[in-house]
């Protein structure tokens, strides 16, 4: 395996889990008794009956290849596992139950995953551009049974994991463009034999579906371009890709192009995982320190119904426990220069200059700043902390904005930021728990141009 492609694999495995389970990672969370993740390929039918997601994801990518490059594909996804709880009844028999609790080890009826991989390939970039390939995938059923014992070693019951087989499709096609680079296009299909025609058939439709569903492709003698910063004289070919249901990003280290993630999350080129993220977490893009915090107020039973839940929540669990105070910090977060494009030189120095680069941030700088004093200029008025404003979103960030639009509001802050933007923070008047609110330091934030200072016997028209 290149070393791109093993760095990009770390990126991939992300996508391929986000939102597998969400907190607080029990079964008996009403979040985590329908499955939903990024990449579903449902099969045939399961949109239309609203039972589940569309079966196909394309997307084009341009390249550069040499006279002997090719392609190797690698198709990634979950496969739905049923793990079933059955309790022996004696004279080799079992029946299904909820929940087995042997000692202090507890298992839960519980749908998993298995990770599969298909790789595919490698193919010459050459015979593509003269025929495309449509290449089946085969996905077995499986059953699997694990007997558990008592401390006497007596069967006590046995978890039965069964899998239902899947089938697609994956195609692959190239085709020159006028302007020189080639487009490679790769489109993924879930192929399943009986289409989903029930609209309640929502369990029979994960069931049959690709979950968590990317495409890492590999180059050898050929290189991807950027369709996020490509060169000036490929935008015309950047213009005429199109994608479905994923998108296109150049997967490994910066400064090589041979390895491209087709991701169902946009991303941006080069993906990494924060290293100052220890743990996958899963929930849907949601930040670790707040995860882990929340993780760390569950009680010592919901703890255990997570364990009994799924192995990697009880993963979850244990390493959120076994944390140290500077691991903990450590997810808070970290200072980096917003500046560092425009000053490379890890010395400080500014490149082509040896001067030294001036500090973006100081400690004598911070201390001019003090947002419950601080005042900004709005229609000539200064408005500070305890200034009423009236409300009038225009940047439509958030869908309270909606509600808020001529409302009036009392200022609780004024901030400034290293880019030069100014936030202004505020509460709503009519709002009965603003005090509450702005005694713990909650806000809601607008630029300047989206408020209206007020006289203080205007009154709310709302």
């Amino acid at each position: 395996m290149s070393m791109s492609l093993s760095l990009a694999r770390a990126v991939a495995d992300a996508v391929l889990y986000e939102g597998y389970l969400l907190y607080p990672y029990r079964a008996s969370s009403q979040k985590n008794q329908a499955r939903w993740q990024f990449g579903i390929l449902g099969p045939p039918g399961a949109a239309e009956a609203g039972a589940g997601e569309e079966p196909g994801m394309s997307a084009d990518c341009l390249l550069s290849p040499g006279p002997h490059a090719d392609v190797e594909l690698h198709l990634r996804f979950l496969q739905l596992q049923t793990r079933t709880v059955e309790k022996a009844d004696g004279d080799g028999r079992f029946s299904p139950a909820a929940e087995l609790a042997i000692g202090k080890s507890r298992w839960l009826s519980w749908d998993e995953a298995v990770e599969q991989e298909i790789t595919l390939g490698p193919f010459p970039v050459a015979q593509l551009a003269r025929a495309a390939l449509r290449l089946p995938v085969e996905v077995p059923a499986a059953e699997e049974i694990e007997e558990l014992a008592d401390g006497t070693g007596r069967t006590a019951g046995r978890l039965v994991r069964r899998r239902q087989a899947l089938r697609g499709e994956v195609g692959l096609s190239a085709a020159a463009v006028s302007d020189g680079p080639l487009r490679l296009r790769v489109s993924v299909a879930n192929t399943a034999e009986e289409a989903v025609t029930e609209p309640g058939n929502r369990q029979d439709a994960i069931a049959a579906s690709f979950i968590g569903a990317h495409v890492l492709l590999s180059l050898r003698d050929a290189d991807f371009l950027s369709l996020l910063d490509p060169p000036g004289w490929a935008q015309d070919a950047v213009a005429g890709c199109s994608q479905h249901r994923c998108w296109p990003v150049l997967a490994g280290p910066e400064g090589q192009a041979d390895v491209l993630l087709v991701s169902p999350i946009i991303l941006y080129d080069h993906p990494a995982v924060a290293p100052e993220s220890p743990v996958a977490l899963y929930d849907s893009t949601e930040i670790d320190e707040i995860l882990t915090l929340r993780v760390l107020t569950l009680t010592e039973e919901e703890k255990s119904e997570a364990r009994a839940t799924d192995p990697r929540a009880a993963a979850i669990i244990d390493h959120c426990e076994a944390m140290s105070p500077e691991e903990l910090q450590q997810l808070h977060g970290i200072l980096r220069n917003p500046h560092a494009a425009e000053f490379p030189d890890s010395r400080g120095i500014l490149a082509g200059t040896g001067e030294e680069a001036p500090a973006w941030w100081t400690p004598e700088s911070e201390a001019l700043v003090e947002p419950s004093t601080d005042a900004v200029l709005i229609n000539g008025v200064p408005v500070a902390r305890g200034s009423r404003v009236r409300v009038n979103p225009s940047r439509r960030a958030d869908a309270q904005d909606l509600f808020f639009a001529g409302q009036t509001g009392r200022v609780t802050s004024v901030h400034f930021d290293v880019d030069g933007s100014t936030h202004v923070g505020l509460v709503l008047e009519t709002d009965p728990a603003a005090d509450l609110h702005e005694g713990y330091g909650r806000s809601f934030y607008y630029a300047p141009e989206e408020l209206e200072p007020l006289e203080d016997g205007e009154e709310n028209p709302l």
